[in-house]
């Protein structure tokens, strides 16, 4: 340990530690603008300058290390004057834009001038002008307002693994640019946005909507992939404004993916907001109390084995556990949360989980992915992968087609044939803490068993499941999977599954289906089976729907997710549902007490007391419980096929209703994916 002294104040820190991380510990207040904690060091902007003695001139805190004995002033005159200085020469050609900035309020130069600046300038001369960068739909540039940190070009290089940012120029002449001014093609432009000191990034779909004062903030999560990140929901009224990350070191650190952050114009757009029912062929608005007897008239005349229920992948766990119980009480069997047909096992649930927490993806010095793109399917565990990437001493394999990861690795093939040669033994053989991720590619094909088969080997010979470790890792992308599996939502005694529930509707054997919120099968398989559709917008299952049950976003009410770690936590109800919709869980409940078989509980503490009494995981809130590794059950027919994984993501930008009706991720699909840029 060194110790050192800092205004007056002994500390003794590691060897390594900065001036500024010094600081910190106790929690002394350096001003910043380039330095951020997670990202490499750039001594840009001169800001974070400390006194030093025994030495002739202020030193940059953030890039000075500690040495033994070392004595720090941080509140000087020597450093007052140096701080004062260095904003006069930042602000002499910053634009006076703060009324019309959408910085205004969260601006760190704002802020750091008010509490370091002199408050007035020696410099009346002309202020240099830059022409605006064009980045894409997502990211609004005004580059005269840049104060050359480097934040942005540094998270595109080494979070992102996108260098599409840099400089040019040299001095005054200096500017930042995406080089050939094509849209910004990383998953996580966004967090530009929030990594900007200053008004020159800012969100383009947010530009002149609202202030930061005028917002309602709701600390929330993300349903729209199974990562679970931490959010915050910025609302005024009746309007989502933006969504923004929120810090869990344990999750998604402080960034979140594009599709999180922009998709939520989605929201408002070809929303459900009253019941209908089918009238001669046509959908009619009709009341609460007309949809809940049309419905009642169809069970009467149905068998339970008759009757069938599906989860989609944004359900909440209240809603799946009242459906369940619904279903139950009906004598149907045939409930499966499982829309997409993945044949995942479920007889431990080590064996559904990502077993290894994301947070400590960073330990191991082995991966090997097999059928999945984590750039698509998750880009956070994508960013955590090449984070451990950049520390070095990491083994990467992927068994798949050949992809681009922002990240270096070994392609040992597209089919999974080669997991019984065993290509990546040498890598495998040396490690101490390695770590597999399965795809949902893995568990959507007919050979799944003989797939596990093969992986239980490569867990038996090369050490993944530890004492203290377990490397076996399933990456889901539907945030309702988990939770819907650690629920039972899947088929009871003698019941079907998806699949077969879809071709017994084909064949007129299952006589009426309630679809929770699905929207991502092929509605042509329902045969004519009168179907009952909860969900929030007019997608492909309202459509066909026989009788509309409008529920609520992820938004618009407080309910509870399991992330694909398995880790339980609970949405925040950030604005009321439009028009008639309800919360999903009372529907059912109301449903239930008119069909003759009500569910028993009244309030949102009931149905909690119900989740924790049947399934004890659901106690432990923001937390990882541990689950008992079990071996796979073996199955001696089957044959692994010589087929390529599937990928379930074609396209990231849309993958549900709420990302296919946001007019943002259109733009995004149009600019990034296709390249037709804009007429501007």
């Amino acid at each position: 340990m060194i110790k050192l002294t800092i205004n007056k104040q002994t500390i003794e820190v590691e060897p390594g530690t900065t001036i500024l991380q010094a600081c910190e510990q106790l929690e002394v207040e350096i001003p910043v603008f380039c330095y951020h904690a997670r990202l490499s060091i750039a001594g840009n902007c001169r800001m974070c300058l400390v006194e030093v003695e025994k030495t002739a001139k202020p030193v940059a805190s953030c890039a000075m290390p500690v040495s033994e004995g070392m004595v720090v002033h941080t509140d000087s005159p020597m450093v007052e004057k140096a701080r004062k200085g260095n904003l006069e020469f930042l602000l002499i050609n910053h634009p006076l834009d703060c009324p019309i900035c959408d910085q205004g309020g969260e601006c760190d130069l704002q802020d750091i001038t008010m509490a370091y600046g002199s408050g007035e300038s020696r410099f009346d001369l002309n202020k240099r002008a830059v022409n605006d960068k064009y980045m894409g739909p997502l990211i609004k540039t005004v580059m005269t307002r840049c104060i050359h940190c480097t934040r942005c070009v540094r998270f595109a290089n080494e979070v992102a693994g996108s260098p599409e940012l840099g400089t040019t120029g040299r001095g005054e002449h200096m500017e930042i640019t995406s080089y050939l001014e094509n849209a910004v093609s990383s998953e996580l432009s966004g967090n530009m946005i929030d990594l900007c000191p200053v008004g020159a990034l800012t969100s383009k779909p947010y530009a002149f909507h609202g202030r930061s004062w005028e917002l309602t903030k709701t600390e929330s999560i993300d349903v729209l992939d199974a990562v679970g990140s931490n959010i915050r929901i910025d609302s005024r009224g009746r309007e989502i404004m933006r969504i923004l990350p929120r810090l869990n070191e344990d999750i998604n650190e402080e960034w979140i993916s594009d599709r999180t952050r922009f998709a939520y114009d989605g929201l408002k757009r070809q929303r459900l907001d009253q019941p209908y029912r089918r009238i001669d062929g046509k959908l009619q608005p009709c009341t609460w109390d007309e949809a809940f007897a049309t419905i009642k008239e169809k069970l009467e005349t149905a068998k339970g084995s008759e009757i069938a229920a599906l989860a989609g992948d944004m359900v909440d766990c209240e809603s799946m556990l009242s459906l369940k119980e619904l279903m139950l009480s009906l004598g149907s069997p045939h409930i499966d949360c499982r829309q997409d047909g993945s044949s995942l096992s479920t007889s431990s649930r080590s064996h559904y989980i990502m077993n290894t927490p994301i947070a400590r993806i960073e330990e191991s010095d082995c991966i090997l992915l097999i059928g999945t793109n984590p750039r698509h399917e998750a880009p956070i565990v994508n960013a955590r992968i090449r984070k451990r990437y950049l520390q070095g001493g990491l083994s990467i394999g992927l068994i798949g087609s050949p992809i681009d990861l922002s990240y270096k690795y070994e392609n040992l093939g597209e089919t999974p044939e080669v997991l019984e040669s065993d290509p990546f033994s040498n890598a495998l053989k040396k490690a101490k803490r390695p770590m597999m991720i399965l795809g949902q590619a893995v568990f959507n094909r007919p050979d799944t068993l003989a797939i596990l088969g093969a992986i239980q080997k490569l867990i038996k010979k090369y050490q993944f499941i530890q004492e203290d470790w377990n490397g076996y890792n399933v990456l889901h992308t539907a945030a309702a999977r988990v939770g819907g599996l650690d629920l039972g939502f899947v088929p009871q005694q003698d019941g079907l599954s998806t699949k077969e529930i879809l071709k017994a509707c084909q064949k007129d054997k299952i006589k009426v289906i309630y679809l929770l919120g699905v929207d991502e099968i092929s509605m042509d398989q329902l045969g004519s089976a009168f179907v009952i559709y909860q969900g929030h917008h007019g997608d492909a299952g309202a459509h066909r729907a026989d009788v509309i049950l409008p529920g609520a976003t992820y938004t618009e009410k407080t309910a509870t997710y399991v992330n694909t770690e398995g880790r339980v936590q609970t949405a925040r109800q950030a604005l009321p549902p439009p028009g008639d919709a309800k919360e999903d869980w009372r529907i059912i409940r109301a449903l239930s007490e008119v069909v003759g078989y009500t569910l028993p509980y009244n309030t949102w503490d009931d149905i909690q007391l119900a989740l924790i009494k049947g399934h004890p995981a659901f106690a432990s809130r923001g937390v990882i419980v541990s689950s008992k590794w079990e071996d796979f059950a073996q199955s001696k027919n089957s044959l692994i096929e010589a087929a390529p994984f599937h990928l379930p993501i074609s396209n990231f930008y849309m993958t549900d209703v709420i990302s296919r009706h946001s007019a943002n991720m259109v733009a995004c699909v149009q600019e990034i994916t296709q390249g037709k840029r804009p007429h501007v």
